[in-house]
């Protein structure tokens, strides 16, 4: 029998055949493995000599490593007249301000929409959820004709303004307050005489950890791989993820130098997400599409 009901105090429990789980633990585990192919073989080019990087068809194990292609990235990017430092610098400041202001102008946003009743707010949530549907590319254009109004491009902040309205990020927030928040709570908070912002802050914001949590991932991910970008013309001002790009644009001869590129760039990213993912999995499963 696949599967069965029970009763436990007036409770009905699900239970699965061995069969079963040990099923669902071998679909998995192929599909991690599945996932994980692509950064493995990045891993190994990284670490392949140039002859091996040539061989055709290409192995996915490597005979003699090195690690010659890191040590070839950094050599190239401290030769260049613009200090290494200052893309990470570059990098790191966009990445946490962005991250920083969407979190804080996302959430109170979502406070505001999920908690607050005032008129039109239905309306303007549709309008958050149809905005999802379009892509970066799409926007870019007005994006830049603002920024240009407002006299910000070639600035940091030409990439942080846009970053701070993304609307992905209200929504989550959005979706985890109307199911993880009891309005009984913030109303017993007001009747205290809290006013709404501590309410959101002291109350509101500690309740729904996972979302934020989720919502630092995803924009820092976004922010922290940006490259060329049409807001930004002083190499100053460019990130590390352009300039690296720059490095491995020589062919076949810097694959291996755009692989070891590749996992410099992943290192972050990974961690932050490794840290957060139990976080993230519990966001997703009450984030789904709720009037």
């Amino acid at each position: 029998m696949a599967r069965k009901l029970r009763t436990r105090n007036h409770k009905v429990v699900l239970t699965r055949s061995a069969g079963g789980d040990a099923g669902i633990a071998i679909f998995l585990t192929i599909f991690g493995i599945f996932m994980f192919i692509p950064m493995y073989y990045a891993i190994i080019q990284s670490l392949k000599p140039l002859d091996e990087l040539w061989n055709y068809p290409p192995k996915f194990y490597v005979v003699n490593p090195t690690l010659s292609n890191f040590s070839d990235m950094f050599k190239s990017m401290t030769s260049s007249w613009v200090p290494f430092s200052r893309y990470i610098f570059n990098t790191v400041f966009i990445s946490v301000v962005g991250t920083f202001g969407n979190l804080v102008f996302g959430s109170l946003a979502a406070y505001a929409v999920s908690k607050i009743k005032f008129p039109g707010r239905g309306i303007l949530f549709a309008g958050v959820k149809y905005s999802l549907m379009f892509t970066a590319t799409v926007t870019s254009i007005v994006n830049f004709m603002t920024m240009s109004k407002l006299g910000l491009v070639d600035t940091y902040w030409a990439i942080i303004i846009p970053a701070w309205g993304a609307t992905l990020g209200m929504f989550l927030m959005r979706q985890f307050m109307v199911s993880g928040i009891s309005d009984a709570v913030l109303e017993s908070a007001r009747l205290d005489g809290s006013s709404e912002l501590r309410t959101y802050w002291t109350i509101a914001m500690p309740m729904v950890k996972p979302a934020w949590l989720t919502l630092i991932v995803y924009s820092f991910k976004d922010l922290w791989n940006t490259g060329s970008s049409i807001y930004i013309q002083s190499e100053q001002l460019k990130t590390f993820n352009y300039a690296i790009s720059q490095v491995v644009s020589g062919g076949i001869a810097r694959a291996g130098v755009g692989a070891a590129a590749a996992i410099v760039m992943l290192i972050v990213p990974v961690i932050v997400f490794v840290i957060s993912q139990s976080r993230i999995v519990e966001t997703m499963s009450t984030s789904g599409m709720k009037d």
